[in-house]
């Protein structure tokens, strides 16, 4: 029987077979609210044969303080940014994860803080809500250009809702699907750049690392077109927070509609909290019913297979 530190809240509060499943596993569970930040999973350390987590910090110091007793990080979703895959693999510690579950559910997210931002609905709704009959004239997306940073399953999902809407898909991503593009009429730029400048609404869709880090920040915002909305599903870090914050004050930029932060949860004085044409979820664009489900049924699915002595289905570092 493994010891088994489970995190992910998705996992814990969704109602689903996944949750009759580890129960039925024989397997002892120790259940922690995440994500857990590296000072915590430090205190943890040491005690567990797996990880079944979240958006933990599972750093280096981590996975040294885990050994020997550590056998696996088993990933429920697909960002892997807040994990040292690196150093797990030097140590032969599998980090599994459930790509291709979350696609749907997130593109629809997006889209939905993109019609609650061109439609003015967070201000309508409160002003309603408070007895005031207040209007403001919105926009339409059909014309528009949507800007897709990462053409991989969401950016694909992305690019087939914008059809739908009648709008314009250009997309920028270092693997192209050229096939799917033709299909789906997604014009390929050649940098960064130059879908800054075409795009009306861009929607980040990329994994987070060294070279995306602060891939919209002060210079690159130049580049947007004047009252441009940007959406942010993938992670906070791809941002620069505080130029972001001071585009919106300016009018600079149009918008800014985000899943994810640069800090979760954010402090009071967070600078998106209060800044203009801002709305922030927290971090629920693939939390629903459905996605929830296959994502815990995948995670969990990993992680049985790898403690009965079978390959996973999908394993990031494979050795």
């Amino acid at each position: 029987m493994a010891r088994i530190l489970l995190t992910t809240t998705s996992f814990q509060d969704t109602p689903g077979p996944h949750l009759e499943r580890l129960a039925a596993s024989g397997h002892e569970v120790v259940r922690e609210r995440g994500p857990l930040a590296e000072k915590r999973m430090l205190e943890l350390a040491g005690g567990f044969d797996a990880f079944l987590c979240g958006d933990d910090g599972i750093t280096r110091a981590v996975i040294e303080k885990s050994l020997p007793r550590l056998r696996i990080i088993a990933k429920y979703g697909i960002g892997l940014d807040k994990i040292d895959v690196a150093f797990a693999t030097e140590r032969k510690i599998p980090v599994t994860y459930t790509p291709g579950v979350n696609h749907t559910t997130v593109a629809e997210h997006a889209f939905g803080l993109l019609l609650t931002l061109v439609k003015d609905l967070h201000f309508h709704i409160a002003e309603t809500r408070a007895g005031r009959w207040t209007r403001h004239t919105g926009h339409e997306i059909a014309g528009k250009t949507l800007g897709i940073v990462g053409l991989g399953r969401i950016g694909k999902e992305m690019a087939i809702r914008a059809n739908a809407f009648g709008m314009t898909s250009v997309g920028y991503d270092t693997f192209w699907d050229a096939d799917f593009a033709a299909r789906h009429q997604v014009r390929r730029c050649a940098a960064l750049d130059e879908l800054f400048a075409a795009s009306d609404v861009v929607s980040l869709h990329t994994n987070l690392t060294r070279e995306t880090r602060e891939m919209v920040n002060a210079a690159s915002l130049e580049r947007f077109k004047p009252g441009a909305l940007l959406i942010n599903c993938g992670r906070g870090e791809l941002v620069a927070t505080t130029a972001v914050a001071a585009a919106l004050q300016s009018g600079r930029l149009g918008g800014y509609g985000a899943d994810v932060l640069d800090a979760e949860p954010p402090p009071p004085d967070h600078p998106l909290l209060s800044a203009p044409r801002c709305i922030v979820t927290p971090h629920i664009g693939s939390r629903t019913y459905e996605s929830v489900e296959r994502q815990a049924g995948m995670a969990l699915e990993n992680l049985l297979l790898f403690l009965d002595g079978k390959a996973p289905l999908a394993q990031a570092n494979p050795f």
